[in-house]
């Protein structure tokens, strides 16, 4: 278990991939922090669940990542519970698909909140913990669209962009500090996220669920699986080794081929 007595903080935690990186972490001994909303004795038995399989402590929280306040109050608590964060997994995030003539102003904002600027404020918030270690992990859930843009998407795609360019900036401050910035960036991954903005598609698209899944979701995929949150997580695990020391400012591909052409 070579992440015993380091601390995990993963944003977006309680389902699909943030919840794989949560279970990935503490098989390997990790603290961790999970984060996200959800029915509450739903994410009491993952919590446990992760308790029982890390041996050490699992804490949950339920801040809101559109409110900084709610960000620096679970930053605080990780810090007086573990004394601070070993290793940062930015991963939730939320889609809306529209034109976008017609795309919702609030919408726009919530997306660029919780996909992006959330990520800004936990990585300052964790940064000089890490740097008095001299060893920290911060850590992305970037997307194929941090590479590439589909229509429809225009605050999502703006968001992971922004968030690779972010990550690479932040390798660079930190990077004789013992502390690496990575993205991952997955094609399409079958989460309640992806799952969630078929019917948006549909209209969009004036497609049945089918041709959104075939034509759509995994047009782009050579392979024409969707990627499993397990593979995802199996990077991120990857990159907390010692081994991984020197991958910084990278964004690792992880999306059937999507974006080699």
């Amino acid at each position: 278990m070579f992440l015993a007595g380091k601390t995990a903080l993963v944003t977006g935690s309680t389902s699909g991939i943030g919840l794989a990186y949560a279970k990935a972490l503490a098989a390997e001994g990790a603290n961790v922090v999970i984060n996200g909303f959800g029915d509450r004795s739903a994410i009491e038995a993952e919590r446990l669940g992760l308790e029982k399989l890390s041996g050490g402590k699992v804490l949950y929280s339920d801040a809101d990542l559109t409110k900084v306040d709610a960000i620096e109050a679970m930053m605080k608590q990780a810090a007086y519970t573990f004394g601070g964060v070993d290793i940062l997994i930015n991963n939730a995030g939320m889609q809306h698909v529209s034109p976008v003539e017609t795309f919702p102003i609030d919408k726009w904002d919530l997306i660029i909140a919780l996909n992006l600027t959330a990520a800004f404020h936990t990585v300052r918030l964790a940064v000089p913990f890490m740097k008095s270690r001299k060893w920290g992990r911060i850590i992305a859930t970037a997307s194929a669209h941090s590479l590439v843009a589909s229509p429809f998407k225009s605050a999502y795609v703006t968001a992971k962009h922004g968030l690779a360019g972010f990550h690479k900036t932040v390798a660079l401050e930190l990077a004789t500090s013992g502390i690496t910035a990575n993205c991952i960036s997955p094609g399409y991954v079958w989460t309640p996220l992806v799952e969630g903005q078929i019917p948006d598609t549909m209209k969009a698209r004036d497609m049945t669920r089918d041709q959104v899944i075939n034509d759509v979701l995994l047009a782009g995929q050579p392979t024409k699986q969707f990627v499993t949150p397990e593979q995802v997580a199996a990077i991120a695990l990857n990159l907390c080794r010692d081994d991984a020391a020197q991958i910084t400012g990278s964004n690792i591909s992880i999306d059937g081929g999507w974006t080699a052409g």
